[in-house]
């Protein structure tokens, strides 16, 4: 099978397996643990701050950054398509009592300053939450792997700088914009008060991601890790492998990008389907079938049946996602099924 459902179903190479077994181990919930606390600080110096905490996914460090930076009833302003709002279960309302308060987001991903301003809450006015965050994404899943470039980040980093709130980022594959504008990614961490990535996605690590941020800030987000039961001890066997992933994954980021414009491409001249290329510009390809009497279903199933897995995004949209484990002979031979795939979609 070619998986393009997710960079998230990579295995970890030789190298990563074998620092695993190596690894030197201690009991992290006493800060003991040589390898992840060599991890953290490796971390925080990449992306240019203070400290990092080590958690096990990315949900994981969004919730506890959202629960370190906002209190009960508290709200956070995010884009309606953000990650933190579609699939993290909810969890900043049922563990933190966080209001979500959701603000368009355009296609490129990007929120309207205007639209976070006028989000903020009149903090005199008794009836309102208190709005203590705000939170962005990049690369953005649901706009279809879409990069944030500093210049689109910077008018609502005025705005919370404005307003005094905190400015958060979903930057699970915050590694993948670096690589997509070619810049260091602590250009991109810079506007931000906190920061979660995963080693898990691209860089093909099999658990873990990292919150950096101040050491302030890092000291609430530890207890916070510890209250949703995040506290790990010999965790070193898993942080062995995200560090050789963070030291020898980034670079070849660029491979999975090459992939997927070969794969946004070649289905854009498939009749049928519908690819906007402008915003195929990391790893994620999404796409649309505009022939009503196709099923989702169907399609995601055609596909299967020739070899490919991918996710449905919504009624009649797809998302493929190109990482380590798929070749550019993967995407040829995929693309050489999609005549066929519908066909057999048009047959039922």
């Amino acid at each position: 099978m070619i998986d393009l459902r997710s960079d998230t179903v990579t295995q970890p190479t030789e190298a990563m397996r074998r620092a695993m077994y190596e690894a030197e181990v201690g009991d992290d919930v006493y800060g003991e643990d040589s390898t992840v606390n060599r991890l953290q600080r490796k971390a925080a110096e990449r992306l240019g701050k203070e400290d990092a905490l080590f958690v096990a996914s990315g949900t994981m460090g969004n919730l506890v950054a959202l629960l370190a930076h906002c209190g009960r009833g508290d709200e956070a302003i995010m884009g309606d398509q953000a990650h933190t709002f579609f699939y993290e279960a909810g969890g900043s309302a049922a563990l933190g009592g966080i209001h979500a308060r959701t603000v368009p987001n355009h296609a490129d991903g990007t929120l309207a300053a205007g639209d976070v301003e006028a989000a903020v809450r009149d903090a005199s006015n008794i009836h309102f939450p208190r709005t203590a965050l705000i939170c962005l994404e990049n690369t953005h899943n649901r706009c279809g792997g879409v990069v944030l470039s500093p210049e689109q980040v910077a008018p609502v980093a005025e705005v919370a700088a404005r307003h005094r709130l905190a400015l958060h980022l979903d930057g699970a594959r915050i590694f993948n914009a670096a690589v997509a504008l070619g810049v260091d990614v602590s250009v991109l961490a810079e506007p931000f008060d906190s920061i979660q990535f995963c080693f898990s996605k691209g860089l093909a690590a099999p658990i873990g991601s990292m919150v950096v941020g101040s050491k302030a800030f890092i000291g609430k987000a530890l207890r916070c890790r510890k209250i949703v039961g995040g506290g790990m001890r010999q965790v070193g066997v898993i942080a062995a492998a995200a560090e050789v992933a963070m030291d020898t994954m980034v670079d070849r980021l660029a491979e999975d990008h090459a992939n997927a414009r070969l794969l946004a491409e070649g289905l854009a001249e498939i009749p049928g389907l519908v690819v906007d290329l402008d915003k195929v510009q990391t790893n994620l390809v999404a796409f649309k079938c505009d022939d009503p009497a196709i099923s989702t279903e169907q399609m995601v199933m055609a596909w299967r049946g020739a070899g490919v897995l991918l996710n449905a995004m919504g009624p009649h949209s797809f998302r493929a996602v190109t990482h380590y484990g798929i070749t550019r002979d993967d995407i040829e031979q995929a693309l050489s099924a999609a005549p066929g795939v519908m066909a057999a979609c048009r047959q039922g």
